[in-house]
This record gives structure tokens, sequence and C-alpha cells, in this order.
């Protein structure tokens, strides 16, 4: 996946000894870039594929990035959701238990949070989701600290606000099929390669009506990641930590940064808003 195959990259590039496995259901075989990377091709949720990783390799730590992850998506088929981003996690927290790593480092989302109380969101924030994939991240992230409670697996928990960019040189990058986020999408609507753009909703209580969100590169994601298992390899006790910048931008910024720097219009029409997408998420 996006983040993940970044993430990779940069651990691979350390010297790190990585087993991916990947369904490759919205994930790529061709993101895993780097030489020496172990490929296996199966679900978390099999309880065989997973017992026969654990039991082959001295695994140390896991970082979990195998999430379904759109908004809109979660409200229509929330079972979904449910199935592959809470069922099949236990799956593999099981395996944990019983072969005995005990780092995990988990995807989660400011999601969690639901409607702001207020902004910027620090991680005291009320976590009170409005939609289901928030609601399937809080719960994991509830699960994980039971598992610390009853058997010691120590884990961060990464709550991201809106990941964002490639690689330097461009090799990984974002790659979903339908393109759904907001900075390739208005990218392609001014190259053509793309219809017009939708801007769900211009009525938000925002300075410019639509939709302000915090948006981190991926880089500084995955870099988030490689400084979490190094703290947890020194001993640190478990944690959750936003992965934000502080500064808030709108959906209309996006599209007038997209058309300065493509030099183009950006074909735009406006919708109504998405069930499930709060007026504003920036990270403290």
């Amino acid at each position: 996946g996006y983040i993940g195959s970044h993430t990779t990259r940069l651990l691979a590039e350390r010297g790190e000894k990585i087993i991916v496995l990947d369904n490759l259901g919205l994930g790529h075989r061709e993101a895993v870039v780097s030489p020496g990377v172990e490929f296996v091709h199966g679900d978390l949720g099999d309880a065989a594929v997973v017992e026969a990783m654990f039991s082959a390799n001295r695994i140390e730590a896991v970082l979990h990035f195998a999430a379904f992850a759109q908004v809109g998506e979660s409200m229509a088929e929330p079972l979904k959701y449910y199935a592959n981003n809470v069922a099949a996690p236990i799956v593999l927290l099981d395996a944990m238990r019983r072969h005995a790593p005990r780092r995990f480092i988990f995807s989660s989302t400011a999601a969690t949070y639901g409607n702001p109380v207020r902004v910027p969101m620090d991680e005291t924030h009320p976590q009170e989701p409005i939609n289901p994939y928030g609601l399937s991240k809080l719960m994991l992230e509830r699960i994980l600290a039971d598992c610390g409670t009853a058997w010691g697996l120590d884990h961060v928990i990464l709550r991201y606000f809106n990941a964002s960019g490639c690689s330097e040189d461009a090799l990984i990058g974002e790659d979903h099929t339908p393109e759904s986020h907001l900075i390739p999408r208005a990218l392609m609507a001014a190259a053509g390669t793309a219809p017009p753009l939708t801007v769900f909703g211009n009525d938000y209580p925002t300075p410019d009506g639509t939709c302000v969100r915090d948006y981190i590169h991926v880089l500084d994601l995955a870099e988030a990641h490689a400084m979490a298992l190094a703290y947890l390899r020194s001993g640190g006790a478990s944690v959750a930590c936003n992965l934000g910048t502080g500064t808030g931008v709108s959906v209309q910024e996006i599209i007038s940064l997209a058309e300065s720097v493509s030099g183009k219009p950006v074909p735009r029409t406006c919708g109504p808003r998405r069930a499930g997408d709060p007026p504003s998420l920036v990270a403290d």
C-alpha cells in the first residue's frame, strides 16, 4: 500500500530485514522496490498464513498498515470495514501472543477523534468517531491497550492526519484505483487525465466553506514509523501520537495550489457534503 511501501523502503535502506504480507487487494506488488525484502502474498486474517510466517521467522516487531480507509465507503459498507480493520488484525495479534514478538506499530487515524471540540487537536482530544472507518481504528486502539495489559504488548499508535506526496525519485507514490485522494485528483483533473474534481460541500463552518485538513508528507510518516520502532526497541512505554504538521489547508486552497504549480485550471463541480466528514481536522 501507499504508506507501507514508503516505510518498507526507508527501513530496508537502513538495513532492516523485512517481510511484507499483502493480499494485493489494494496494494501493488511492484511497490516493494527494495532488494532483499521478502514478499508473502496472503491475508492477515488467514490464520494459517500468519502462523506459517511466525513459525518460519524470528519476527521482532510488526508494523500494521493493512486497512480499508475510505470514509464514504465505510458509511455504506460498515461490515467490510469491521471485518478487515478489526477482525483480521485480531488473527495477527493472536499469533503474536503465541510467538512472543511484543512490539506493534499501528496506523491509526485522526478520524478516531470525530468532530473536533477544539482545533488544533492533541492526543487528549475526546475520541468519538462519526464513521465506521474511524470507529474501526479506535476499536483496534482499545484492543491493543487490552493486549498490553493482558500479555505485555508494547505498542505505538500513530494517528495520521492526511497523508500526501511521494518518494523524491517518484518510484513509488499514491496509486489507488480509482484515485480518491484530493491532491492527485486535483492534479489529474488539471492534466485532463481524470474527470472534473468534485468538491464535497462548500458550506462548512470554515473560512472558505470547504473542509480543512492537515496534510503530512508520506516520507515524514515513514520516518515516524522508524522513530517508533527505535522508541520501542529502547524500552519506551506504549503511547499514542498524532502525525501532522499543525497547519490546516482547505480543499479550495489545495485546488488553488494545484492550479498554481501546474499552470492549468482544475475543472471542478460542487457536490453535497459526504456523510462522516468533519469540517476541520488539524493536529496540535
